[in-house]
């Protein structure tokens, strides 16, 4: 008992109070949301008790980490990204499949998504290989490096397909390089790759779902399209060739400094997107590439996936500015609103609590994310700066993503928002993740040893 009361004890008198006081917030936000989303469900008490099971859950995993050394992250870091790895390849043997993703445990009682986890994993596999490297973080071989541990995940979580998940690797992957130092070009080569990875594909699929006909369209419609072939492979290959030389020769003849080594760079990066953009195409759905394309243009599919977006917005429209009421939203409880505990759940927020409960909500996420840089920027080493940096850029992506498609101005993906949103797999891994902010709290002026 005396160990449980130390462990509680440094838990209290070292946290961040903004930090504890805005997520203690946040979640009681996402409670009342849910047991209001679900009320009209059979079910509604299994919804709000696994909640509450994964926040108890959570909260013992958030105090555990709190007082366990981070810097062990970094000395374990191997054994980290091989767990990482072990949980992506057993997902795609063991794994149950949901609306099309095999991507879950079946637990029995409940499904855990091990994606979320390894996303975290990731984050401190990734630090600690920055923070190894030093002075050296400038060096063409260490972007090279971590696009490597990137790649890993991505192959793997596409195979399963979550589209969804991967897409938040790209912000979380080019702010810690940033903050670590890497030159911004090398950047600009990821930057590249994941944009011509991710938007030739719902390039197309727009068009596709336009009925656009490709005979008479423009070049580079026919482009796009013709990348389906597999005999298009070999003549970009030859036309990325021939750019390379003419490129080089013109910068050459401009008196401009192009070593030739970035104009390959940039090429393979180029070629890379292409032929992941293959990969992704297949991987992808078409009701998963209307859901992503949707936002655009919500006609293309009204009764579908062009349906969830225009009830949300009218759902948070309904609203005003103080709200219909805790229970009383009339778009929520006669079933107009799709997803409404998951996905939607910020259009709960947003009919039943208004728009001033809605930027109250959305004021407690800027504070929790102040609070988690600041953490970082006051880290001892660079391992708890990239590490906390990682940490903010996901939080943030899914903060930003979830709250932009609900209101219709980003694409549905299907990203949660986490802390409020009803799932066991991302409230256990999003207080895992604040445990390791906490952790690195702890320990920005003192030396504690492993508890």
């Amino acid at each position: 008992m005396k160990k449980v009361s130390s462990l509680i004890n440094n838990f209290f008198f070292n946290i961040d109070g903004l930090l504890f006081a805005s997520l203690s917030l946040i979640i009681l936000i996402g409670c009342f949301a849910i047991y209001s989303a679900t009320g009209a469900d059979s079910l509604y008490s299994r919804y709000i008790s696994v909640q509450m099971a994964a926040i108890f859950i959570g909260l013992l995993m958030m105090l555990v980490l709190t007082n366990f050394n981070y810097k062990n992250f970094a000395n374990l870091d191997k054994f980290i990204y091989g767990l990482s790895i072990l949980l992506l390849v057993s997902v795609l043997i063991f794994g149950t499949t949901i609306k099309g993703t095999k991507g879950w445990f079946n637990l029995g009682i409940v499904f855990f998504q091990p994606v979320e986890i390894a996303k975290i994993l990731y984050i401190l596999v990734l630090s600690s290989f920055l923070s190894k490297m030093g002075s050296n973080v400038k060096k063409i071989k260490v972007v090279s490096f971590s696009f490597l541990i990137l790649l890993s995940h991505l192959i793997l979580i596409m195979m399963q397909p979550d589209f969804s998940s991967t897409l938040s690797y790209f912000p979380i992957t080019i702010i810690m390089l940033f903050i670590a130092g890497v030159r911004f070009r090398y950047l600009l080569v990821i930057i590249i790759f994941g944009c011509i990875a991710a938007g030739v594909p719902l390039m197309m699929a727009f068009f596709k779902f336009h009925n656009i006909v490709v005979e008479n369209s423009s070049l580079f419609i026919r482009v796009l399209f013709s990348l389906q072939d597999g005999i298009t492979w070999l003549y970009m290959t030859i036309a990325f060739a021939v750019a390379i030389v003419i490129i080089w020769w013109f910068c050459k003849k401009l008196m401009l400094r192009a070593p030739m080594s970035y104009i390959i760079i940039l090429a393979l990066a180029i070629l890379m997107g292409c032929i992941a953009s293959g990969f992704v195409e297949k991987s992808i759905k078409d009701y998963q590439k209307k859901r992503l394309v949707v936002f655009l243009d919500p006609t293309i599919d009204q009764r579908g996936s062009g349906y969830n977006i225009v009830q949300s917005k009218i759902t948070i429209g309904s609203g005003g500015f103080l709200g219909k009421g805790f229970k009383h939203g009339t778009q929520t409880h006669l079933g107009f609103l799709p997803e409404q505990h998951t996905d939607f759940i910020f259009s709960v927020i947003g009919e039943e609590g208004g728009w001033l409960v809605s930027q109250l909500t959305i004021l407690l996420y800027f504070i929790f994310l102040w609070r988690a840089l600041v953490i970082g920027r006051n880290a001892k080493d660079s391992f708890g700066s990239f590490a906390a940096t990682g940490i903010v850029a996901m939080f943030g992506f899914y903060a930003f993503i979830n709250i932009g498609m609900v209101m219709g101005i980003m694409p549905v993906t299907g990203v949660p928002l986490l802390f409020i949103s009803y799932g066991g797999s991302s409230i256990i891994s999003s207080f895992f993740a604040v445990g390791i902010l906490c952790s690195i709290n702890m320990r920005k002026h003192t030396n504690y040893k492993t508890a």
